[in-house]
């Protein structure tokens, strides 16, 4: 028996005479309850760990432990035994034995991020081997290499009316009509082409046809080929570097096409606009024999072959998407007859769920509004009309709210809208000053339907961080906000929204004919082909200015000198890499000019000719290229009140002029992880507010002049995990009242000043910066510590994350060992394909559940019996049982019977099971393959977080996932 074994053994043996111990005595003793249940909380912690010890790499330290722990369970055991006289004494004794138990399951933790390193190490040769299989297999086969493929087609809405007849049609031509190559499919806009194309790739014929091998792309109204060349490789697994040109990105297509010819293949060119042709010319150019490309359109684009013109809804169709969409059990009511005729979808389900749940009242009303004679929905004219009752639902007192939604038309179709600019925009326009108004009615807007409001990072805690809130909207909806802005006179709007294709300017504004144009609000969005030639415009009263294009050299107009009203410029570059910027000296003469956004700028071109702006109070980077040119750029801003830099990843350090812009109240830094210092001088910002340091995860430490920062109300460093230490004078910020120190991993200690933070009131942390500040809070009696989650949910996911971590490398290491023998035998072997088996992954409730049979019993008469409820919400507040209900109802032997009664009865049911075990033929490759993608992705790209939270057993829940897809692409 090895010394290691010996060593294992002991140490669990030490570990339950400990356990058992503190829970004996823990029973019977009260003078020390509070100590002993601490100690019992940790050593449930490490019970986990110590069963698991076997994986561990190394078992260095193990009799140590064990040592300890068999002086700990005689130190319990005494306690039992100790008169009130020496109470002090043990009570320091059993508060080192709870020190030195949490330092053991430190070391353990550190154990499991080492083993996640290793894991790694073990891909990376797991992953060289797999080449040198791929290399093998091909010599063999001596067959060119096949592209992998992922679907990534959208599913079409669950209910679907009207599209049977069209889908059967363009099946017929797609498929049956080997003259038909390319299909353009035509209708107005929000009659349902895009979910006609997505039941089309959804049908089982066309998956049977084209397998794998369907590509599903958005195109919109200024197609990029660049971005749509590196989505296509994107999805077969493969990275592209940027284009140079146009020509470059169709030689990249027309290779992609070449690869692809071994199987047939569908393309799907979704949203295309007109103007688009010779995009379309270039998929038609380098199509191959049986290659299918299928358009949605608006227009017919007749040079490409007849169209399939997509007929409106019948008068029963309607009706019956109508009755859907409004949960309508009263089929007979008079009141939406007027709605039944020919119509769009998009409008009649709007309009139905609009009226969802109204009183009847409500109904009639909404009649007498929208169907005055004809029906509404039988033109674009009428179908704008329709979605504008949407906004007329908006009423006096939420005025405001239908302009906000009318300015998101500023901004180019199928990209993201940061809020941040929208909160530079509102703030100026309306008044709206503190940054959670526009927050608030950008929910207001979803909660309309109006727009939709998209927050990629979570927290529980608000604190004025918007740079990762998002805004989209739906194509229709931006068509209603365009169509509003676009009633009256031009030169008299109050937004004026202008696009440019190419040189091709609108007619009005090439003939000169106005003067000059009123809008508060201008928009100019240009594409790849604009050349920078500027028509000579006057916008006088413009506030605002927002600059959308893709070319990488782009020129601010030069009219933008002589608007003098100009508060607000955005320049959003929607291209891949940051654009150089030319012309930035016109803003110099604009003494209103308070605020400037940047998105994917080069910093350096706007540098080198630069004038001083001392009208501006703000200016945002987001996506930047840094570069040299920062210093200029400072010098050139003396009255600076807030600098945000957002995702700018090049920013190694700040420029010691910073710490010149004395009227600085804001300074916020995200998201940029190679920052690694500050100026040691930051702390002359003597009216620095809030200094927002968030996720820069280089940064090692906090200058001690920050002690200068007498007024500063907010503090974040989230997300720094190279921190260690607070400088030791941070107690003299003696105006804090909030400090975010959640996720500063290596944070270990606080300094002895923070009892001086007397204005302190709220810390934000997690489990591991809490237990900082306990020692604290008896003196600082105002503080409110705030978890972003429960301390109990944090380390059971982190103890599950290690857990996983070892286990993943156990695997890892019989996956190498089995790689090594599958390469010594592959190349003399036939390969032969292996089913994967199935079973379902309906998780099991608890042994023991109170109280649910009724509740159970209640939700089977209501899914199963009655055939009107097809959807059914489970509500109740946290923590009431709903999982465990919908556990217990999926696990019912009732519920299993119902659902194989369903299925057995569907007449495709047996066509639906061999389809099911055909596309779970899986070979050995492809399961490594998919498995080692994820894995690798994971690893790869995230390492800090996994060694920061312990998270790498979530690969799990993604190679099952990827299994079930078949897919390797960590995206899906």
């Amino acid at each position: 028996m090895s010394l290691a074994s010996v060593g294992m053994g002991a140490l669990r043996t030490s570990f339950q005479m400990l356990f058992d111990a503190v829970k004996s005595v823990q029973e019977e003793n009260t003078m020390f309850q509070h100590l002993l249940r601490d100690i019992k909380s940790t050593l449930d912690s490490l019970q986990p760990l110590i069963k698991d010890i076997e994986k561990y790499n190394s078992k260095e330290g193990l009799e140590n432990y064990a040592i300890q722990m068999e002086e700990g369970a005689k130190l319990v055991q005494k306690c039992s035994k100790v008169g009130l006289w020496r109470k002090h004494t043990y009570t320091k004794k059993l508060s080192q034995l709870d020190k030195s138990l949490r330092r053991v399951f430190d070391v353990l933790k550190r154990q499991g991020m080492r083993d996640a390193r290793e894991t790694l190490v073990s891909l990376r040769s797991i992953q060289t081997v797999l080449s040198r299989i791929e290399e093998s297999l091909k010599m063999k086969n001596n067959l060119p290499e096949m592209v992998k493929c992922s679907s990534a087609v959208p599913e079409a809405p669950s209910v679907t009316v009207g599209l049977d007849l069209p889908l059967k049609e363009l099946k017929m031509k797609l498929l049956k009509d080997e003259q038909v190559s390319m299909l353009v499919l035509t209708a107005a806009g929000g009659c349902g082409k895009t979910t006609l194309a997505k039941m089309f790739c959804q049908d089982q014929e066309v998956k049977d046809t084209f397998k794998n091998n369907i590509f599903f792309v958005n195109v919109s109204k200024k197609p990029n080929l660049d971005l749509i060349v590196h989505e296509l490789y994107q999805r077969k697994g493969s990275e592209l570097p940027a284009f140079e040109n146009e020509v470059m990105a169709a030689n990249w297509l027309q290779q992609f096409l070449k690869e692809s010819r071994q199987n047939p293949l569908l393309f799907v060119l979704d949203d295309v606009w007109s103007g688009s042709e010779s995009l379309l010319e270039k998929f038609d150019q380098f199509k191959f024999s049986n290659c299918k490309i299928l358009v949605t359109s608006r227009f017919a684009f007749p040079r490409f072959g007849s169209p399939y013109h997509l007929a409106p809804l019948n008068d029963e169709d309607a009706m019956a998407l109508f009755h859907y969409s409004a949960s309508s059990e009263d089929k007979s009511s008079y009141t939406y007859e007027d709605l039944s005729r020919k119509g769009c979808p998009l409008a009649i389900a709007l309009v139905g769920r609009s009226l969802r749940g109204q009183p009847i009242e409500i109904w009639q009303k909404r009649v007498v509004e929208w169907c005055k004679g004809s029906s509404i929905l039988d033109s674009d004219k009428d179908l704008l009309a329709c979605l504008q009752s949407s906004l007329d639902a908006l009423d006096k007192e939420k005025a405001i709210m239908k302009e906000c939604f009318l300015d998101l038309g500023s901004f180019p179709e199928d990209q993201r809208i940061a809020a941040a600019a929208l909160i530079d925009m509102w703030a100026e326009l309306y008044g709206l000053d503190e940054e959670f108004l526009t927050i608030a009615n950008l929910h207001e807007l979803t909660a309309r339907s109006l727009a939709n409001l998209v927050v990629t990072r979570h927290e529980r805690e608000a604190d004025g961080y918007y740079t990762e809130h998002f805004v989209t909207q739906h194509d229709m909806l931006r068509e209603l906000a365009i169509h509003q802005a676009s009633q009256g006179p031009i030169e008299h709007r109050k937004r004026l929204f202008i696009n440019i294709r190419g040189d091709k300017l609108p007619k009005w504004l090439t003939e000169q004919k106005y003067q000059a144009i009123k809008a508060r609000l201008l928009s100019i969005s240009t594409d790849g082909d604009f050349s920078g030639k500027w028509p000579n415009m006057q916008a006088p009263e413009a506030e605002v200015l927002v600059l959308n294009f893709q070319t990488r050299n782009y020129a601010l107009p030069e009219f933008v000198e002589k608007m003098d009203k100009l508060k607000v410029l955005i320049l959003k570059n929607d291209g891949l890499l940051p654009a150089e910027l030319d012309n930035f000296e016109l803003l110099g003469s604009l003494s209103n000019l308070k605020r400037i956004r940047l998105e994917r700028i080069s910093i350096p071109s706007v540098s080198k000719v630069l004038k001083q702006l001392k009208s501006l109070q703000k200016i945002s980077f987001f996506m930047c290229d840094i570069g040299q040119g920062f210093v200029q750029i400072l010098d050139a801003l003396p009255n600076l009140v807030e600098l945000n830099i957002d995702y700018c990843h090049d920013l190694v350090q700040l420029p010691a002029n910073l710490c010149d812009l004395i009227h600085l109240k804001k300074l916020s830094i995200s998201n940029c992880h190679k920052l690694s210092a500050l100026p040691a001088d930051i702390g002359k910002l003597a009216n620095l507010e809030v200094l927002r340091l968030r996720s820069c995860a280089d940064l090692l430490e906090l200058p001690g002049s920050i002690r200068n920062f007498k007024v500063l109300k907010f503090l974040d460093i989230s997300g720094c995990f190279s921190v260690k230490e607070l400088p030791e004078d941070i107690g003299a910020m003696c105006s804090m009242e909030k400090i975010n120190v959640s996720q500063c991993s290596r944070l270990k200690k606080l300094p002895a000043s923070v009892m001086d933070l007397e204005q302190l009131k709220e810390v934000i942390c997690d489990e591991e910066t809490k237990t900082l500040w306990e020692p604290f809070l008896p003196l600082l009696t105002n503080i409110h510590i705030k978890n972003g989650t429960s301390s109990k949910s944090v380390d059971l996911l982190k103890l599950q994350g290690m857990r996983d971590a070892r286990e993943t490398l156990v695997s890892l290491r019989n996956v190498d060992t089995a790689l090594s023998r599958i390469q010594e035998n592959w190349v003399m072997k036939n390969y032969q394909p292996e089913k994967v088996e199935c079973s379902p992954v309906v998780p099991e409730p608890p042994s023991v559940t109170v109280g649910l049979d009724l509740p159970l019993k209640e939700l089977k008469m209501k899914l199963l019996k009655d055939e009107r409820v097809s959807t059914l919400v489970l509500t109740a507040a946290g923590g009431c049982g709903k999982t465990t209900l919908a556990k217990k109802f999926c696990r019912d032997q009732e519920v299993r019977v119902w659902l194989v009664g369903s299925l057995s009865h569907h007449e495709s049911f047996p066509h639906m099971v061999m389809q099911f075990l055909v596309n779970f033929q899986v070979s050995h490759h492809t399961q490594i393959r998919m498995i080692l993608g994820n894995l690798i992705a994971i690893t790869q790209t995230s390492l800090k977080l996994v060694l920061a939270y312990s998270s790498i057993g979530t690969f799990t829940c993604i190679v099952a996932f990827g299994l079930h897809i078949r897919t390797d692409n960590i995206q899906d």
